[in-house]
C-alpha cells in the first residue's frame, strides 16, 4: 500500500512538473551554462578541423588529455615516489594535446599559404578555358596541388550527387578550413550567384597578393624564429633537468614539502609569464575566419 502511495505522488509530481515546464517555457540551450558549453564546443570542433584532425570530437579531445595526465602521474610517481613531481608533469601532459593542436593549425596554415597560389592560378586558367565553376573547382582534384587534391575530389563527388552548388561550398569550406579558402570560395559563390565577368582577373589579382604575403611572412618568420625558438628552449630546460631528477627518487624527495611546492609554483609561473611573453613579441598575427 506504501509502495502504491509512493507511486502515485511521484507520478503526480512528474505531471507537476511537466505542466511547469510548459508554462513557463524554459529553453534549457539557453541557459547561460549550455551556451558557454556549446561555443566552446563549435570554437574547438573548428580548431579542430583547422589542425587538420577528424574523427576527434572535443569530448574525445578533454578525454585524450585526461588519460595522458592519468598516464603520466601513475608512471612518474612509480619511479619517482614524489606526487608533488608527478603532478606537475601531469599537468604539462594534460596541456600536451592542446598545445599541439595549436601547433598543427599553424603549421597547416602555413602550408597552406604557400598552395593557395597555385590554386587560385589553376582556377583562372580553368575559367579562361571556358569551364564552368563547378568544373573548375572539381578539375583541381586532378590537377591541382597533390596535398588538396582528396578535398577537391570530395567537392566533385558531393556536386555530382546533390547538384547544388552553394551547399557543396559550404561542406568544401568546412573541409579546408582556412580563412583565405574561405574568399576564394566566397568569390566564387558571387560570380556564379550574380555573374561576374572580372572573375578572371580578381582571380589572377588574388594570386599575386597571395604570393607576395607569402613570401614577406616567410621572410618575417625566419627572422623572428630564433625569439619562438629560444623561448621554447629557456622554458624547457629546467622542467627537462627536473624530469632527468626524477629518475633519483632520493633527489626529488623535497619537493614534497611545502617549500618545494612553493618553488615548482613560482618556477611554473615565471616560466607561463616569460614565455607568453616571448611569444606573443616574436608572433605575427594570424588571419581569422571572417567568411565561415
Amino acid at each position: 500500500m506504501s509502495g502504491t502511495v509512493v507511486g502515485l505522488c511521484l507520478g503526480a509530481g512528474s505531471i507537476a512538473l511537466m505542466m511547469w515546464y510548459r508554462d513557463v517555457n524554459v529553453d534549457f540551450a539557453r541557459l547561460p551554462g549550455v551556451v558557454r558549453i556549446n561555443r566552446w564546443r563549435a570554437d574547438e570542433r573548428e580548431r579542430l578541423m583547422s589542425a587538420g584532425i577528424r574523427g576527434l570530437s572535443p569530448g574525445g579531445m578533454v578525454a585524450l588529455s585526461l588519460v595522458a595526465g592519468c598516464v603520466v602521474f601513475l608512471t612518474l610517481l612509480g619511479i619517482s615516489h614524489s606526487r608533488t613531481v608527478s603532478a606537475a608533469f601531469a599537468i604539462l601532459a594534460v596541456l600536451a594535446p592542446s598545445t599541439f593542436v595549436k601547433s598543427r593549425v599553424k603549421k597547416r596554415g602555413d602550408f597552406l599559404s604557400a598552395l593557395w597560389p597555385d590554386v587560385v592560378d589553376n582556377l583562372s586558367s580553368a575559367v579562361r578555358a571556358g569551364l564552368s565553376l563547378p568544373q573548375a573547382l572539381s578539375q583541381l582534384g586532378e590537377k591541382g596541388p597533390v596535398e588538396l587534391q582528396p578535398v577537391f575530389i570530395k567537392f566533385g563527388r558531393d556536386y555530382e550527387a546533390t547538384g547544388r552548388f552553394g551547399d557543396s561550398l559550404d561542406r568544401l569550406k568546412d573541409d579546408l578550413s582556412d580563412p583565405v579558402a574561405d574568399r576564394i570560395i566566397e568569390a566564387l559563390r558571387v560570380a556564379r550567384d550574380v555573374g561576374g565577368n572580372d572573375l578572371g582577373r580578381l582571380l589572377r589579382t588574388l594570386s599575386a597578393f597571395l604570393r607576395d604575403d607569402a613570401r614577406i611572412r616567410g621572410e618575417l618568420y625566419a627572422r623572428q624564429s630564433w625569439t619562438i625558438n629560444g623561448a621554447r628552449l629557456a622554458v624547457a630546460s629546467p622542467w627537462l633537468l627536473l624530469l632527468f631528477l626524477a629518475f633519483r627518487p632520493q633527489a626529488v624527495m623535497p619537493y614534497d614539502s611545502p617549500t618545494g611546492i612553493f618553488v615548482l609554483l613560482v618556477g611554473a609561473v615565471i616560466c607561463i609569464c616569460a614565455y607568453q611573453a616571448m611569444v606573443r613579441i616574436g608572433s605575427l598575427p594570424r588571419e581569422r575566419r571572417v567568411l565561415k
